[in-house]
């Protein structure tokens, strides 16, 4: 099997753009976080949004339904928020200004970056105060950077489709 290296990442990489042009886009499930013992995989049935191998077990972010089912114990009842532009995963300070945006606002994040875009997991119930926060941030750089007539209204929209398949 070969393998391919893409230089440089794509994506996005200018900070400006990025925070501009910023959508969101937050997602109807609530999530959740658990941990499974080193060794042991994850029910065969288990919606997996997320699974990240760490020293101590297997972290899995899974929807908080799919861990009721599997009777499984987890914390962090959140909402994700996809912060709807491809950025590049070499592109700097994108999730820093948007984790300070949100620190600002006093609402904690877990920030998880995709291939494609980040997310962002905030506790259940700041998620309305969360997307305005990213709206706000959107708007005044948008402004600095001349981008007002252009704006195509809120940044902020329901995502009403189910979760992605693995």
């Amino acid at each position: 099997m070969s393998t391919t290296t893409l230089n440089p990442a794509p994506g996005e990489t200018s900070l400006a753009t990025l925070l501009s042009t910023l959508k969101t886009r937050l997602h109807p499930e609530t999530f959740v976080f658990l941990t499974l013992a080193k060794g042991e995989a994850p029910p065969a049935s288990l919606f997996i949004q997320m699974l990240f191998r760490e020293a101590e077990g297997l972290t899995v972010i899974t929807t908080q339904e799919s861990a009721e089912a599997h009777r499984l114990e987890y914390i962090f009842p959140s909402k994700m928020i996809t912060l709807d532009i491809h950025s590049s995963l070499e592109a700097v300070g994108f999730m820093a200004a948007v984790s300070a945006k949100l620190t600002e606002s006093g609402i904690g994040v877990n920030p998880v970056s995709g291939f494609f875009h980040d997310h962002c997991f905030v506790p259940l119930g700041k998620e309305q105060d969360a997307l305005k926060a990213l709206d706000t941030l959107a708007r005044i750089r948008a402004v600095d950077d001349g981008m007002s007539s252009s704006w195509e209204g809120t940044v902020t929209r329901d995502c009403n489709t189910p979760p992605f398949d693995v």
